[in-house]
């Protein structure tokens, strides 16, 4: 068996999710690689399914159903993780082509780093969306009065704005750093960038989603969206099951820490992205009586709330100003009618 030339094995490693491939000849790059292209088929079978609904989340939501603070989240939620599958599924498609073949060129390593950029932008935008999710339903179960007055009517659009003018800021500097920095730089960056985003969005996220399951499970009030709690707590327990050990398995790369390989840590944000949708149907249409409904009807049970929770600070202010200067008029009037003389 020829040996490959070390320059052309040195283009094999791109980051650290080709930390485990030790190819050094042609022999030996398609034995390695069987194992890998099972769960890279695997992979992209999901990842077709999860696309597919996340259309069909895209389209009922901003098409064909009135939108609401919560819906906006899970909209802007459903296009991160149908972009994230997207390119995943591109990078998997070439990962798989050039393994079979052995082609490890430089176009190859450029255009997988690209790739991997993009999918880390997608990835943290779910995971600051999911957060922000969590947290202002957790806010409206806490204190419901205040959140129906105060909440201004726009939050959602602004806020969804922000995390993602973040996950662009956050993946801009790290990417700058390590194209111009050392090799030390680079690695310190990742560290704080995987670190920071574990401590910063993972508890509140965890701790919010908490109180509103259990909120939903002890509540008493008939009005409340319990499918709606539901659907963010078993949202947040895949994302922990599934997507956050990507984020974990690189921060261990950075310290030379390999637990598993890097195709199964990618199957399982494959498959926390693909899941979202296939949770609103399920809980739309087995939450306490199981019935074969259409996603449209699924949907509209899970995001449909009752007027009261879905009308704007803005105006619930106006009505509640409305209702005090209608008691203030109806005071002056009475005090300015004559007394009627008694008999």
């Amino acid at each position: 068996m020829e040996e490959t030339n070390t320059t052309d094995i040195s283009l094999i490693y791109m980051a650290s999710e080709y930390a485990d491939s030790q190819a050094v000849n042609q022999s030996h790059c398609v034995t390695q690689n069987h194992s890998m292209l099972i769960i890279s088929g695997v992979c992209i079978g999901i990842c077709m399914c999860g696309l597919v609904g996340n259309v069909v989340v895209v389209w009922f939501l901003g098409f064909q159903m009135k939108k609401s603070p919560f819906t906006v989240y899970v909209l802007n939620l459903a296009i991160a993780d149908f972009s994230l599958l997207l390119f995943l599924l591109v990078k998997l498609t070439l990962h798989f082509i050039s393994a079979v073949y052995c082609i490890f060129s430089i176009q190859y390593r450029l255009t997988n780093y690209i790739l991997m950029d993009l999918f880390l932008f997608w990835y943290f935008a779910s995971m600051y969306l999911l957060t922000a999710m969590s947290l202002e339903r957790c806010l409206s179960v806490l204190f419901p009065i205040w959140y129906r007055i105060h909440r201004p009517q726009h939050l959602s659009a602004v806020v969804c704005a922000l995390l993602w003018a973040l996950s662009i800021a956050v993946i801009a500097a790290v990417t700058s750093l390590c194209l111009s920095q050392e090799h030390q730089h680079c690695q310190i960056a990742l560290i704080s960038m995987y670190g920071l985003n574990f401590l910063i969005f993972a508890p509140p996220m965890v701790i919010s989603s908490t109180i509103v399951f259990i909120k939903a499970q002890c509540g008493s009030q008939q009005h409340q969206p319990k499918r709606l709690y539901i659907v963010i707590f078993l949202s947040v327990l895949f994302f922990l099951l599934f997507a956050l050990p990507l984020s974990i398995w690189n921060f261990l790369q950075q310290f030379g820490h390999s637990v598993v390989s890097s195709q199964v840590v990618f199957l399982l944000a494959c498959i926390n992205s693909s899941t979202n949708p296939f949770i609103y149907f399920l809980v739309g249409s087995c939450w306490r009586h199981c019935s074969l409904v259409s996603p449209q009807v699924a949907f509209r049970r899970v995001f449909e709330e009752p007027e009261d929770n879905t009308t704007s600070g803005a105006s619930r202010r106006s009505m509640w100003g409305g209702m005090l200067r209608g008691e203030r008029v109806g005071a002056r009037l009475s005090s300015s009618l004559p007394a009627h003389p008694t008999s």
